[in-house]
């Protein structure tokens, strides 16, 4: 990553979301896939809340990162996240997968942006036309 990227104009210290990351990565528990995920989120309020994947033996109760995150948010205050960085067990920047990306959407600020493999991005640009709660609403 340049140094242009670890501190954008909306005040998103990248590298700290980096380092929060990697941190929360070296806790991971994947002894099947020995894929650890580690994810870091800025929230509204200027808090760092962070994740690591979970695997079990029955795959399909596996936790991403992602999913520990949100958990994290809300047992230290809720909120909404305004930046998201997520690593892989080199460090390396990670895209969340769909079911992920779902989830983080529910818990965006309407400006958030995501580290991704091609640069900082919006919600909106990894996830297009998502529904949302706001569907939710129109129906009631």
């Amino acid at each position: 990553m340049d140094n242009e990227q670890l501190d954008d104009a909306s005040g998103v210290d990248w590298a700290a979301l980096e380092a929060a990351a990697v941190a929360a990565m070296k806790n991971a528990y994947a002894p099947y896939s020995r894929f650890p995920v580690g994810a870091a989120a800025l929230t509204g309020d200027g808090r760092i809340v962070s994740g690591c994947n979970v695997e079990n033996a029955s795959y399909g109760l596996t936790l991403c990162a992602e999913c520990a995150l949100v958990g994290n948010l809300q047992m230290t205050g809720g909120g909404l996240l305004r930046a998201f960085y997520c690593v892989d067990g080199e460090e390396n920047v990670l895209m969340p997968c769909g079911r992920c990306r779902q989830l983080l959407y529910e818990f965006r600020a309407p400006d958030m942006q995501l580290m991704t493999t091609q640069g900082i991005k919006t919600m909106d640009q990894v996830l297009p036309d998502a529904f949302g709660p706001e569907h939710l609403e129109e129906t009631r």
